[in-house]
């Protein structure tokens, strides 16, 4: 059984079309541009994290500031024991997500810089294609009219 007649009566939905860089299907499905893609976002989260990361580091700042004379000025109470206690712990977490935002800032740059890298390398190849498969003659020495590959087991030129 097919998959896509299997996927319809698992789900009672037909599948999804797809279609490669919005060209049109050889069988006449696909061919919209349904994918948009934008290197923006993976920027915009980039830089997003790279915020988060400078103010975990100004928190990282501030606790260690907010904690200097706290054992000196508060000897013998209770609650500056659990302070010292606490401080490490806090500043060893907040410490792990200023790193893991320094990096995920420049992962998620990264990812946007090369999706859309290859994006554009594949629109350009897959045009490249198309261009190519559209000028080569057929059997009848005509440039073929499809624009489409021949189908495997089809024969050329009708």
């Amino acid at each position: 059984m097919a998959l896509d007649a299997r996927w319809q009566e698992i789900t009672g939905e037909q599948p999804a079309a797809m279609s490669l860089a919005g060209l049109a299907a050889p069988d006449g499905g696909g061919g919209g541009p349904d994918l948009k893609t934008d290197v923006g976002p993976w920027h915009s989260a980039g830089n997003t994290a790279g915020e988060l990361r400078t103010s975990t580091s100004n928190s990282l700042t501030d606790l260690d500031t907010a904690h200097e004379g706290v054992t000196g000025s508060t000897a013998g109470f209770d609650s500056s024991a659990a302070l010292t206690e606490i401080l490490g712990p806090w500043k060893t977490r907040l410490t792990a997500v200023r790193d893991e935002c320094g990096r995920l800032q420049g992962a998620l740059k990264a990812a946007g810089r090369d999706f859309g890298e290859r994006e554009e390398d594949t629109r350009q190849k897959v045009a490249a294609e198309g261009r190519q498969q559209s000028s080569q003659p057929d059997q009848s020495g005509q440039p073929g009219q499809s624009g489409q590959p021949d189908q495997p087991g089809q024969k050329k030129g009708g």
